[in-house]
């Protein structure tokens, strides 16, 4: 992140924050997703670990360590097999990742796959949420922004738990709105959050520096 913020701090003008977020806009997304994926895994797996079976926690760390990879043939059946065989707490994450290999391809679809699982009532709350933060990027990526960012800002209050990465995303959007404005309140509240991850917080960090060019060359 050091040569981020070099850039920013020697390189950023108004002329060049277009070229800066164009740069960076995936950087941001990508963040969000791996933020997703680790804090979901790590979480139900601590939650559950008495009770789930070591076999099919090695499987979907596998499956997980092929999908990053980009292997989505071979992730995608141990994710199958895992819907249905794993134990409840793998059942739901591979249902997880299966709809995020689906919106791989198609955004909308991938959307409704995160919905259905937000919607079941049977699935752990905090993946529920994961789901609908997932949904919401999907269809930001499907162009459907409207309903993108309602879904993020019921996400975004001061106690959810994917708050700062919904406010990453509302952010990141309103950046290519160019609606600085809202872009900068969204960051500011990052920084603000003692509970933001590091992550997160040197990405917003980092934006603001986009946020403060446009806005001082106005």
């Amino acid at each position: 992140m050091s040569d981020i913020f070099q850039e920013v701090d020697e390189d950023v003008r108004r002329d060049k924050a277009a070229v800066l977020w164009d740069k960076y806009q995936y950087v941001v997304y990508g963040l969000a997703a791996l933020i997703v994926i680790g804090t979901a895994g790590y979480r139900f797996y601590d939650y559950q670990r008495s009770n789930a079976a070591e076999a099919a926690g090695a499987e979907f760390q596998s499956a997980i360590k092929l999908s990053l990879e980009g292997k989505p043939d071979d992730s995608i059946p141990v994710f199958t097999k895992l819907q249905t065989q794993g134990g409840a707490g793998y059942r739901a994450l591979a249902r997880l990742s299966l709809a995020a290999e689906t919106a791989k391809k198609d955004p909308k679809a991938g959307a409704e796959a995160f919905d259905a699982i937000a919607n079941d009532s049977g699935v752990d709350p905090l993946l529920r949420d994961n789901a609908r933060l997932r949904a919401a990027l999907a269809r930001l990526d499907s162009g459907d922004v409207p309903a993108a960012k309602g879904a993020l800002d019921a996400l975004s209050g001061p106690t959810g738990v994917y708050r700062n990465t919904a406010r990453l995303a509302l952010a990141a959007q309103a950046l290519k709105d160019k609606d600085y404005a809202a872009a900068g309140k969204a960051l500011d509240a990052i920084v603000a959050d003692a509970g933001a991850p590091q992550a997160e917080r040197q990405a917003a960090e980092t934006l603001l520096g986009v946020v403060a060019s446009n806005t001082a060359a106005k």
